[in-house]
């Protein structure tokens, strides 16, 4: 029984550490999110931040559910709770293995969205204005071609002749689709870390769930 309630209070800690990972999953994916100030050109570029906020909120519903299921050795929720664990645990592992395996098609589909822009002096007037804000965040011209993608080619292109980046035209030389896929790289890492580190949490879980499962099972046994 002292086996039973080690396992049932550590399964319970387990639960309560994935339940704030979900909570950090979902405050990161919101910052990123708001920290683009509602960009129309990064929302096209970085749609996977949906995808964090709801991994996010899952995995928090997860945590609440598995620490409901430890201490109430509910044996139908620690089996649900391992189950769900493995299906997230299969799903990061291929995601994770399709990310390394397609980074180059999905550098290729960010320029594609990107392109349909295109030509931008005809875009409505918020999104004229959002890539404009974004090429002085990030000291770039036009989206794929530089500045040929203006037909007037607005002041946030224009830049210091002592700037390396700075053509002869005096304008940004490196197009804006290649900074985002540079910040759509530094987001990756961020991404690769979490989901590394909720990756040993959902072996750990696993492990201790089934453990606990089994020894409720065992004592129900003993004493039916």
């Amino acid at each position: 029984m002292a086996v039973n309630k080690c396992v049932k209070y550590l399964l319970f800690f387990f639960n309560l550490l994935f339940w704030l990972s979900g909570c950090i999953i979902l405050g990161v994916s919101i910052y990123l999110r708001v920290s683009k100030d509602g960009n129309v050109i990064t929302k096209e570029s970085l749609p996977g931040i949906d995808l964090m906020i709801a991994i996010g909120v899952i995995i928090m519903l997860l945590g609440f559910f598995g620490c409901c299921g430890a201490i109430r050795e509910n044996r139908c929720m620690l089996l649900l709770f391992f189950i769900s664990l493995l299906v997230i645990f299969v799903l990061l592992l291929a995601a994770g293995i399709l990310g390394a395996v397609g980074e180059k098609k999905v550098k290729d589909w960010v320029k594609e969205r990107l392109e349909k822009l295109n030509p931008l002096s005809k875009q409505p007037e918020n999104v004229v204005k959002d890539l404009e804000r974004l090429q002085e965040e990030l000291k770039c011209c036009g989206l794929t071609k530089g500045a040929s993608d203006w037909e007037k080619v607005p002041d946030s292109c224009k830049c210091n002749a002592t700037v390396t980046d700075c053509s002869s035209s005096g304008t940004y030389s490196t197009p804006c689709a290649v900074q985002v896929i540079r910040l759509l790289e530094q987001h990756l890492e961020v991404v690769l870390g979490i989901a590394f580190a909720i990756a040993i949490l959902l072996i750990a879980g696993m492990v201790f769930s089934m453990v606990l499962y089994c020894q409720i099972g065992r004592k129900d046994a003993s004493t039916a």
